[in-house]
């Protein structure tokens, strides 16, 4: 089994670390993270900071971002393109709690939690949360860096730009376009195209 090192060690990563367990795909090295004043977060140790992980890519081939996007997606962002620089493979994780079709596109470093359903002809780009319970419809197309957050639902044909936050049980009419760095806080309403920069209370 494949090791792999976990980039965080806060609530995001207690469900990374519960969808990686039960996925049995990877074992798990240990976490990094600059803050914590944690020895090991579920038995994994803490292992070093952000200041480790050249060292640590001559031993670790695989990470994962296990830092959860609150609205900015800028932190994730910049430990995507670190952890590609020093050569790490960022892969895709999918509960097996989860149905993703066949027919769907998944790209490197998304993670696909407990209970979400992603539908037929889906493409979903790099860096995503697609948190627990949500839905992507058929059709929809996700960009990179983006927050699909508990029980959203976005419907059939809608194209979520980069940078994108959907805040928790909201919901995406069909055949809408949010454009890049759009927050949309928890249980709105999406009934036409929001521009990018944009910030929907």
């Amino acid at each position: 089994m494949d090791e792999i090192i976990l980039i965080g060690s806060g609530g995001h990563a207690r469900s990374c670390i519960d969808v990686i367990e039960s996925e049995s795909r990877f074992k798990i090295a240990g976490l990094i993270d600059n803050q914590s004043k944690k020895n090991n977060l579920h038995g994994y140790p803490v292992i070093g900071n952000d200041n480790d992980l050249s060292r640590l890519s001559k031993y670790y081939k695989f990470a994962f971002i296990a830092i959860g996007q609150i609205k900015s997606s800028e932190i994730r962002i910049k430990l995507f393109n670190t952890l590609k620089g020093f050569g790490y493979i960022l892969p895709t994780l999918i509960s097996p709690l989860a149905y993703v079709s066949n027919h769907s596109k998944i790209d490197e470093g998304t993670i696909i939690m407990h209970n979400a359903i992603v539908n037929s002809f889906a493409n979903i780009g790099k860096n995503n949360i697609i948190n627990t319970k949500a839905l992507i419809e058929h059709d929809v197309q996700v960009g990179n860096h983006c927050h699909i957050s508990t029980g959203a639902i976005v419907n059939g044909n809608c194209i979520i730009k980069d940078k994108v936050f959907v805040g928790s049980g909201s919901i995406c009419k069909h055949n809408i376009t949010i454009n890049d760095n759009v927050i949309i806080n928890a249980g709105k309403y999406v009934e036409s195209n929001i521009e990018q920069n944009s910030f929907l209370k």
